[in-house]
């Protein structure tokens, strides 16, 4: 158990108030510890988080944000478990249906670490809740996760010009988007619109990659990935082509009904005017604040010499122009790694080089989401670099599927005093990290 963190040295407060009308959280935890970063649930390698810390102290003292930042992750269409956790972090008050900024709210900066969309129970209104809040006027920044790429990329296959490496995209990307598709079918599509497609066979064409496929893609794909990334591309999407065709099935979708619901996407989310285009016209793929970078998964290499050369700003406009020039090519490099990596062997590599390179610019520390935590959020080193990973599985399918109770709550605090604090309600206390005080232990130990 970590010691109880002393909040009595008048730095401004670290849990604000919390509204919660509807009585959702009950016996949320509101007593602070010190971030008990030996114990797995936290961090689980207390020398390596040392050894990190002091390689960020000897570049420099840390720059923390004008304003208290709240970081939520991983939402994954439950619109529930979004505002629970901007409820538990003190920025939104619920009343019912409704919600509203609250004074706290109204000074913080809310980032969004990616994967607003996929497993429900629903996409778009997860999509409107965050609509409401920047209607509010909140100071909200989206990060893009590698679920909210997959429908991005999958439409754009769909409805690009066919080519050996964009047309089985739809598919590769797909399966998971199709519980939207079955909403904007549902919300959106009309008899007009189905009347406009073709039949079921031609439809079925249009969706699934062409019969010489198998043929034309390893040529047009070698610039891009090596002979072993090409073959397990190819066994992928054999795979995902028989789960695709099943979940369709299951989603109560014919092929008819899924090209127009595709159709009518593109038209919804890429292009302009569309009612969710504001969604990836908003999306960054990193927001750096002070010390801290924000991005959904990791980082590698080339991006840390991107970023430490030229900037935030040129890592952000060049995942916007390959995203949207070369969907294929962009998925499969360095900008794209930054939603999917969880520093595996096929992953980026981040090395020493990359790592240095961040410090030096004055980078101490990733936050990120994309891997689940069942007991709150974790501070630990990975490649020599501190992580703190702020996805805390909000989402009712995901914790259900991993043995979690009900919808869960819980946001990343950050404060210009260097304070951060992990909410949970998978927690039964509220973990305070503070640089400096490790480095005391460290001085001592």
């Amino acid at each position: 158990m970590g010691e109880l963190a002393d909040n009595s040295s008048g730095i401004a407060p670290l849990l604000p108030p919390m509204f919660d009308d509807a009585c959702e959280l009950t016996g949320f935890p509101r007593d602070l510890e010190i971030w008990p970063l030996a114990e797995d649930h936290s961090g689980g390698n207390l020398e390596a988080v040392r050894a990190s810390l002091r390689a960020a102290a000897s570049h420099g003292n840390w720059l923390w944000p004008d304003q208290p930042v709240v970081f939520v992750s991983d939402p994954h269409a439950d619109a529930d478990g979004f505002l629970r956790s901007l409820v538990a972090s003190g920025a939104v008050r619920r009343r019912g249906d409704d919600f509203s900024l609250t004074a706290f709210g109204n000074t913080a900066k809310i980032v969004v670490g990616g994967d607003c969309l996929d497993k429900g129970p629903s996409n778009l209104d997860m999509l409107d809740a965050l609509r409401e809040l920047i209607d509010q006027g909140a100071d909200l920044h989206l990060l893009a996760g590698n679920h909210d790429l997959r429908l991005r990329l999958a439409i754009r296959g769909l409805t690009m010009p066919r080519t050996p490496l964009t047309e089985h995209l739809f598919v590769r990307m797909g399966r998971k988007i199709l519980p939207l598709l079955r909403e904007i079918r549902t919300r959106y599509v009309t008899s007009a619109d189905l009347a406009r497609v073709p039949d079921e066979k031609a439809c079925r064409k249009k969706i699934f990659p062409s019969r010489d496929w198998v043929e034309t893609f390893p040529v047009a794909a070698a610039p891009y990935l090596t002979p072993a990334g090409i073959d397990k591309e190819m066994r992928k999407l054999k795979k995902k082509s028989k789960q695709f065709a099943k979940q369709a099935k299951a989603e109560g979708l014919t092929m008819r009904e899924l090209y127009a619901a595709a159709l009518c996407c593109h038209d919804l989310f890429l292009t302009p005017g569309g009612a969710y285009s504001w969604f990836f016209t908003a999306m960054d793929v990193i927001e750096r604040i002070g010390s801290l970078l924000f991005v959904h998964a990791g980082i590698d290499d080339a991006m840390c010499d991107l970023l430490a050369h030229q900037g935030s700003k040129a890592v952000n406009a060049r995942y916007r122009l390959e995203a949207e020039k070369d969907p294929f090519s962009f998925y499969s490099g360095s900008v794209a790694n930054l939603v999917r990596t969880k520093y595996r062997p096929v992953d980026g590599l981040l090395t020493e080089e990359g790592v240095n390179a961040l410090h030096e610019c004055g980078i101490k520390m990733i936050v990120q989401g994309h891997v689940n935590n069942h007991r709150g959020q974790r501070i630990l080193s990975k490649r020599g670099l501190l992580h703190l990973e702020g996805d805390v599985t909000l989402d009712r399918s995901s914790r259900h599927l991993e043995g979690l109770p009900g919808i869960g709550a819980g946001a990343t605090l950050i404060f210009p005093t260097g304070d951060v604090v992990g909410l949970s309600s998978d927690y039964p206390r509220v973990k305070h990290f503070k640089p400096e005080h490790h480095l005391v232990e460290i001085h001592h130990a």
